[in-house]
């Protein structure tokens, strides 16, 4: 009986971890507004940083931005800056891209796993936009999936509030905006600094399951072995 129990210990963080590995890849992701998030979510508007504060590795709030151009750290295309003016989401200063946007992302890693993410943008471009900004979703080094929202006058140029929610927890948000525009703002960047009581159950449910299957696949073995 022993050493039946100490294979099922030995097991669990096994099988513990390929569910909470591949449970990830089938995330159900859905847009959300500012009103939908959990009370007590952070909220980083960028008011306190000077003009022209570099944003790649930029640490606010426990959280660390970075700017990529074909995937490289680059310095010098996103900053803190008074651009476009205040819109519906925006409001200077926030964070502003000071040159060719062209294959550029911005990373936003977070302090622990949560649910929740979202912000204001606006891109340099009257009308509606398809896909004016996508949100790419990470778990560590594990893609959750993405999400993209049409950017419409706000009041002038396309933009909105890009918020969404996930039911596999994320700590990694990569940040892309349509080429439409040569220029994009981002403001209010909001999170839940932790997992939900919602999110944890996802993470704990295939686990707990995990946990009833062994011991009874191991009290049907010692009941084999009598």
């Amino acid at each position: 009986m022993k050493a039946i129990s100490m294979n099922i210990i030995k097991t669990l963080p096994l099988i513990s971890f390929f569910f909470l590995g591949v449970a990830p890849n089938k995330a159900a992701l859905n847009p959300i507004s500012p009103s939908d998030f959990a009370t007590g979510a952070v909220v980083l508007d960028f008011s306190a940083l000077a003009n022209f504060t570099e944003a790649n590795g930029l640490a606010l709030g426990g959280v660390l931005f970075q700017v990529t151009k074909n995937s490289a750290p680059t310095n010098g295309i996103v900053a803190i800056d008074n651009g476009p003016g205040i819109t519906g989401n925006v409001a200077p200063p926030n964070l502003v891209s000071i040159a060719d946007i062209d294959g550029v992302a911005v990373v936003v890693s977070l302090p622990n796993l949560t649910t929740q993410f979202g912000y204001g943008y606006a891109i340099r471009v009257e009308g509606s936009v398809a896909s004016a900004t996508t949100i790419n979703l990470f778990a560590g080094q594990t893609p959750i999936g993405s999400i993209s929202f049409t950017g419409t006058p706000d009041p002038q140029f396309a933009g909105g509030f890009a918020g969404v929610a996930s039911d596999s927890p994320f700590d990694r948000a990569v940040i892309e905006f349509s080429d439409a525009g040569d220029a994009f703002a981002l403001d209010n960047v909001t999170f839940v600094n932790g997992v939900s009581e919602q999110g944890a159950t996802v993470i704990l449910l295939p686990i707990g399951l995990c946990v009833l299957l062994c011991l009874r696949l191991g009290y049907r073995t010692q009941l084999e072995h009598h």
